[in-house]
């Protein structure tokens, strides 16, 4: 392989084979990896000593869920005394106080519970909008879009567009965690398959629903499967309509393995600083059609973020006022909006407010909405 042929082929926009971008991510030292991913950066976002972020609230429909997710200590099955559904008056207590802190969205994560279908989720998402017309609603996953057309004998297709015209505003790119059947086999057996994955993100981009791309690493995934999760999204992504949505952002994170049964099967987090930044360049070089990509302050850690923002990244996420999933297997860190600017501004970038669309919004207009 050579280097100078591999970085030409990233700067003209041309697509990497599996074989480049696996070399690049094991054997590229790090500087010459980040320079180039860095010089991406500055060339897709319009400002390039920018760094956008959110405020948002991650707001859990259930914790009922039966896809037996083997990295997840927050769900419980059906008829367990710890078993809910979020109320009304709860969905409006933590509204309205998401809006005293200047956010514009929920975040709603569920689970796969074996009897909400879509006239509930079409019932819940438009008293939201009817109580809460100004909030914005990022809700679900594909695993849970697929689940619903299935108990709702549905098509993904009419799944999606009933609730986007319920109210839903974009699709998070929860549920990828490795795309590939082996890993998920092994991890989330009673999710959709990678191919159903993909058929509900197609289908959300053929109808102009704004959706996200994740990935959980550092579990029981190989170097390789990483990059087939990568070049996957990036081929769904050449898929998308010209003129509509698809994916806006690419958010990558540490498996967090503490108290889940993964860890109890021997499976634990090992977290390498250097092994992410890798990941997050690798990411902002071979996904070239998909603009932003995030760094996951809340799984790694305020000091690899901020570097990752010379990497490759160029958001840093949201204070999410209230996440329960990937906390309750481990991950501590916190921030606040004052906080989340402050680290920004020592990472040597100005920070800008943004919505799930990337648009820019006024932090002091935001509180003083109120």
């Amino acid at each position: 392989m050579n280097f100078e042929t591999i970085r030409g082929k990233a700067l003209d926009r041309v697509p990497l084979t599996f074989d480049e971008a696996l070399w690049l991510y094991e054997t590229v030292p790090p500087a010459r990896l980040f320079r180039l991913a860095d010089a991406l950066r500055r060339r897709a976002v319009e400002e390039p000593g920018t760094v956008t972020w959110q405020i948002d609230r991650n707001v859990n429909i259930t914790n009922v869920c039966i896809s037996g997710c083997t990295f997840c200590n927050f769900h419980c099955r059906p008829g367990e005394r710890t078993a809910y559904i979020t109320t009304p008056e709860a969905y409006d207590a933590k509204i309205e106080e998401t809006l005293r802190l200047g956010g514009d969205q929920l975040l709603l994560q569920g689970g796969l519970h074996p009897r909400l279908d879509i006239a509930f989720y079409e019932e819940l998402f438009r008293g939201l909008k009817a109580r809460h017309p100004e909030i914005r609603l990022h809700a679900l996953g594909a695993p849970e879009v697929a689940h619903i057309a299935r108990i709702s004998c549905l098509s993904i297709g009419e799944t999606l567009r009933r609730l986007h015209e319920a109210g839903l505003d974009s699709l998070p790119g929860a549920g990828a965690e490795i795309l590939c059947d082996e890993v998920r086999r092994r991890i989330s057996p009673g999710k959709p398959s990678v191919a159903q994955w993909c058929e509900v993100m197609r289908e959300a981009h053929r109808i102009n629903l704004p959706t996200s791309a994740t990935m959980m690493y550092g579990h029981v995934e190989t170097p390789a499967q990483r990059i087939e999760h990568l070049l996957l999204l990036r081929d769904l992504q050449a898929e998308c309509p010209e003129g509509h949505y698809g994916f806006i952002a690419f958010i990558p994170w540490i498996f967090c393995s503490e108290g889940t049964r993964l860890e109890k099967e021997g499976v634990r987090s090992r977290f390498s600083p250097l092994e992410y930044l890798r990941l997050i360049a690798v990411s902002r070089i071979v996904l070239h059609n998909i603009r932003n990509i995030q760094a996951s302050w809340l799984t790694v850690g305020k000091a690899t973020a901020q570097i990752a923002l010379h990497c490759g990244a160029n958001d840093f996420g949201s204070i999410m006022i209230e996440e329960n999933v990937v906390s309750s297997a481990g991950a501590r860190n916190a921030f606040d909006a004052e906080g989340i600017q402050r680290a920004i501004r020592e990472a040597g970038f100005t920070p800008q407010l943004r919505d799930q669309l990337y648009r820019k919004r006024d932090y002091a207009a935001a509180l003083s909405r109120q």
